[in-house]
């Protein structure tokens, strides 16, 4: 029997909350519990996030804790870790025990573009997660997808047996050419896949904005956050909104949002687009904090931290130098220490110039 998802609202946990660098597992007890409490029951995790801690703390906070009917957990296969077929059954076990489940109720193909696609083809990924669910070890199937929609459309031809497409999908990325998430969110449409929505504020920038918009937002009498994820719920077809969360106060304002579901208004809708040009012409890194460039950088440099410290820099929010002092220290690099080797660039879903960036960072807070 599968977990029934109550609510469409959904706890990503990749951005949990920590005391230094380790999760605080006492404060994520408590958001699950509140979360849980108020109705809702899905998450979604994977291998690599939280520098591979995600899935052990899921089996902490909630499978140890919770009946497994009582809640719907999606996990992920990505393609950095494991190299041949004969490898996605061990690691899809080792996942499973990871997390404490006999089952996921969603297993998706991780971060699919153009850049990987041809190891998850010649490693039979697709076909190999079908075979689970038939073996009933996974109850519904999909992609988390990264890149233009003319690939999304072709990927859906070439694999129409996936239930779910796992799609970002925010107001400042609705028709960002780099992103194109109206677009994307149109071919899903139009093959009849269910969407998940992740990245509805953007990895938390929607909801620390420019000063400009800052005033929008008051006037409007709401928060960045509550209309970032109003926005999104707007959709037909969306069947999950994904939130990371990393405080209980974050948790506390999206629950109150997401019970509500109350619609945009005119007035607010113009509002978002007001928001939109002011955050355009920002000098904004637009960076989501996944932390995928940093599992790899021989410098160690914390990236998206100091592109953080750029974007507070902008918007006066907090003592960005004293930050970057802090996120440059510990045997961690400076901007101006990267060796240009692209490893951050090739795993950035952004597809962000990664290099070019951290010049610019540099150039603030260095010289």
């Amino acid at each position: 029997m599968d977990s029934k998802i109550k609510g469409r609202f959904g706890f990503g946990m990749m951005r949990l909350p920590k005391i230094g660098d380790e999760v605080n597992i006492e404060e994520t007890r408590r958001m699950v519990d509140y979360f849980m409490a108020n109705g809702f029951n899905y998450f979604d995790t994977a291998y690599g996030y939280l520098d591979k801690r995600s899935e052990i703390v899921i089996k902490e906070v909630l499978a140890s804790r919770y009946d497994r009917e009582s809640y719907v957990l999606t996990d992920k296969l990505t393609h950095l870790y494991y190299e041949r077929e004969e490898d996605i059954r061990p690691l899809f076990e080792s996942q499973l025990e990871r997390t404490g489940v006999s089952y996921f109720n969603y297993y998706l193909v991780h971060a699919v573009k153009k850049e990987n696609i041809e190891h998850y083809r010649k490693t039979r990924a697709f076909e190999t997660v079908r075979k689970l669910k038939e073996e009933g070890k996974v109850r519904h199937i999909g992609f988390s997808f990264h890149d233009q929609p003319e690939f999304l459309d072709k990927l859906l031809s070439e694999f129409p047996y996936v239930d779910v497409v796992q799609l970002q999908f925010n107001y400042l990325d609705f028709d960002n050419p780099a992103v194109r998430s109206r677009e994307c969110y149109e071919v899903c449409m139009r093959h009849g896949k269910e969407v998940i929505v992740m990245e509805p504020v953007k990895g938390g920038n929607l909801a620390s904005l420019p000063l400009g918009a800052v005033s929008i937002i008051e006037d409007l009498g709401s928060s960045p956050a509550s209309l970032a994820l109003r926005f999104v719920a707007g959709f037909d077809g969306v069947k999950m909104i994904l939130s990371g969360m990393s405080d209980f106060s974050q948790m506390k304002e999206n629950v109150d949002t997401m019970r509500a579901e109350k619609r945009l208004t005119s007035e607010e809708e113009m509002g978002l687009s007001k928001i939109v040009n002011t955050i355009n012409g920002a000098d904004i890194i637009e960076c989501t904090a996944c932390r995928y460039c940093v599992e790899d950088c021989p410098k160690k440099i914390l990236i998206p931290d100091l592109f953080s410290c750029y974007n507070s820099s902008e918007s006066a929010i907090w003592d960005a130098e004293g930050n970057y002092s802090s996120f440059t220290s510990g045997g961690h690099g400076k901007a101006s220490e990267c060796i240009r080797c692209g490893k951050c660039e090739r795993t950035c879903p952004q597809h962000l110039p990664v290099r070019k960036l951290l010049e610019k960072v540099a150039s603030r807070f260095e010289f």
